[in-house]
């Protein structure tokens, strides 16, 4: 088995139990053709997986910070198949009165309900 079909294979298994992550962010025909390494755009910024993913960051950036940062929307973002998903977003938030965009990096594996906020910077 090449290591194309191997991939793909792979990401057909472990997408059925969530097919909105390929059918509602993604474009299909990306995600199949995106090298595991890779990052892809993701289509549509308001899927709710991509709002959670977003959402999830605001919250553990508060969380470990003690900041009282809130969520606006996704501006942009980028996804990463990897043994799960990277999300990379650009995130709208508010501090108080003050308007920003923050840089999200979320680690997500769907089918097993975890989430982990890899890094996040204001830019």
């Amino acid at each position: 088995m090449t290591l194309k079909s191997l991939f793909l294979t792979l990401l057909i298994a472990l997408s059925l139990p969530y097919p909105f992550l390929l059918s509602a962010a993604f474009d299909g025909n990306q995600a199949a053709s995106a090298p595991l390494d890779g990052w892809r755009p993701i289509e549509h910024v308001t899927a709710p997986e991509v709002i959670e993913a977003a959402q999830f960051a605001v919250a553990e950036h508060n969380k470990q910070t003690d900041s009282m940062l809130k969520f606006a929307r996704v501006v942009a973002g980028e996804y990463q198949v990897v043994a799960g998903l990277n999300y990379r977003l650009i995130i709208a938030a508010k501090k108080g009165a003050v308007a920003g965009k923050y840089e999200a990096v979320v680690y997500a594996r769907p089918w097993a309900h975890y989430k982990s906020l890899t890094s996040f910077r204001e830019v």
